[in-house]
């Protein structure tokens, strides 16, 4: 027994040693040795505290940020959503290192090392491994998952998102817009001055959400409207939580946050599976290739049947559920704030709001437009691509090494994450001139490519192998929904207004946007 004994304790010990070694050397082997590594290259940065990393400094300088109002003319917004790399940037150089906790960050802002991060095909710059909190919120889909996995589901999706097939869904966002459009009107019919004030980033949402749920879901706002209203609320919960260092196993504890984000997971699973088990009882005839309808639950409806997948293309069900996460929230978020902002610059740039108005009725008359009308929208196209530039949804991205690579003339040691600050980037003056932070669509005149002096200077939607899969539908919606307010509306931003752009996972208005509007012809 006491040979028994002795091995157990031995082997007690042996784990302990080894978990410990292996704590040390996370929390403090590496970060001295990552540090030593870069300063030998050049690179400096924040100093790495124990545990913490940056953690400190970075919430310290985005609380002092958040009470910032700035000029309702200023684009210059970097200081207010990014107030860490503004401010490390002009101390250590563009490039420099930096810690979440104990992940080493390394800024990229060389739209040239971006591209050969971004369009990498060997699976060199993965995306990093995301917190339980936000695989909660986008779920585990196309937007988190890498490798083969990645290349088997963006294959089974890529039809969906085909321009034949988006060009169909025209007709379902004009009908969806139109009805919110028609209480606008009557607001204002209502008012003395023949005026409404229109808080536009809900509006927005709603709109944008059931257009999303019309058209790649086949359902409505109604229907998912608590699979949507929960996933508002993770995402604060989620924003939160990026503050703080993630430990790993934590997200099992029954704490009031995991419990509340718990909560609201169900909620969004529970709307979802009522939407994916109708569409299985209806089984809507699309055809011998697409038994369950030709949009996006359609195609991975199918996908899941033995009888309809083709060789590796298939979905499992609880794929098809955290696929439907990432496109509930994808699908609308991206458009819902690509309009706020377009709203907000037009209401600043009453000129840009005549001559695009002009190009409309130009185009489309006061008819309903259609897919071909909206492709001749070039100076809306033109504001909409100025628009991402300067308030892009997604203000950086993330990348992590997967081995020791070359890049440029930077050795990266394995697992470094590489962070591109796409907002930033957008607003160079080597790259976009001195009239960086305006806005001039007229840059954008000769297309994406030779906007900037750099062909890759603009990643509004990401650039590469794993650009948005959505890009087309956002961008035909956007042209939609706009094209219906500008035949329709005159517009103003109110001075109630308070220019606050936040980092809410996406670019969105701290406090919102009032937007005054007048109906047109009364």
């Amino acid at each position: 027994m006491d040979y028994v004994s002795l091995a157990l304790k031995t082997a007690v010990a042996v784990v302990l040693v080894s978990k410990i070694l292996q704590v040390f050397r996370i929390v403090v082997w590496r970060p001295n040795a990552l540090t030593k590594c870069f300063k030998k290259q050049g690179i400096r940065g924040p100093p790495y505290s124990l545990l913490r990393g940056s953690l400190d400094e970075i919430n310290k300088l985005r609380k002092a940020a958040e009470e910032i109002i700035l000029d309702t003319n200023s684009n210059d917004i970097v200081k207010r959503v990014l107030p860490h790399y503004y401010i490390w940037s002009s101390e250590y150089g563009e490039t420099f290192l930096y810690w979440h906790g104990t992940d080493p960050h390394l800024c990229i802002s060389d739209p040239e090392l971006a591209r050969q991060i971004l369009s990498n095909k060997f699976g060199y710059y993965n995306k990093p491994r995301a917190r339980p909190s936000l695989e909660m919120l986008i779920g585990k889909g196309l937007a988190l998952i890498n490798g083969l996995d990645w290349v088997r589901r963006r294959r089974i999706l890529n039809p969906a998102f085909s321009m034949d097939k988006i060009k169909v869904m025209v007709k379902r966002m004009v009908v969806c817009s139109i009805s919110m459009f028609e209480e606008w009107k009557h607001q204002a019919e209502l008012a003395e001055d023949h005026c409404t004030k229109i808080e536009i980033c809900g509006e927005f949402q709603k709109l944008t959400a059931d257009i999303i749920a019309h058209t790649a879901f086949g359902s409505s706002y109604i229907h998912g409207r608590e699979a949507f209203t929960a996933q508002r609320e993770l995402q604060r919960w989620c924003a939160a939580s990026s503050a703080n260092v993630f430990i790993p196993g934590s997200q099992y504890l029954p704490t009031p946050s995991n419990l509340q984000m718990w909560k609201l997971d169900r909620k969004v699973k529970g709307s979802l599976s009522r939407i994916i088990e109708s569409r299985l009882t209806s089984k809507i005839s699309g055809g011998a290739d697409c038994p369950y309808g030709d949009d996006l639950l359609g195609l991975m409806m199918a996908a899941a049947e033995p009888t309809q997948s083709k060789g590796n293309l298939k979905l499992h069900m609880d794929e098809i559920l955290e696929e439907c996460k990432t496109f509930f929230v994808a699908g609308h978020e991206t458009t819902s704030n690509l309009l706020t902002w377009t709203m907000l610059l037009l209401s600043i740039h009453a000129d840009w709001q005549a001559k695009l108005r002009e190009e409309v009725l130009e185009e489309c008359g006061m008819g309903i437009p259609d897919a071909d009308m909206l492709a001749k929208l070039k100076l809306v196209n033109m504001v909409l691509l100025e628009v991402l530039r300067l308030y892009c949804p997604a203000i950086m991205l993330v990348r992590e090494a997967t081995e020791d690579m070359k890049l440029g003339n930077l050795m990266i040691p394995k697992h470094t994450l590489l962070t591109i600050p796409v907002v930033k980037i957008h607003r160079s003056k080597e790259y976009w001139g001195e009239d960086a932070d305006e806005f001039n669509p007229m840059r954008f005149m000769n297309g994406i490519p030779k906007a900037a002096k750099h062909p890759n200077a603009f990643m509004g939607f990401s650039i590469g192998p794993r650009a948005c899969i959505g890009q087309n539908l956002a961008m035909l919606e956007a042209k939609a929904v706009l094209a219906l307010i500008l035949q329709r509306f005159s517009f103003s931003h109110s001075p109630e207004y308070k220019h606050a752009p936040a980092d809410n996972v996406s670019l969105q208005p701290q406090h919102g946007l009032p937007i005054i509007v007048k109906p047109l012809n009364m």
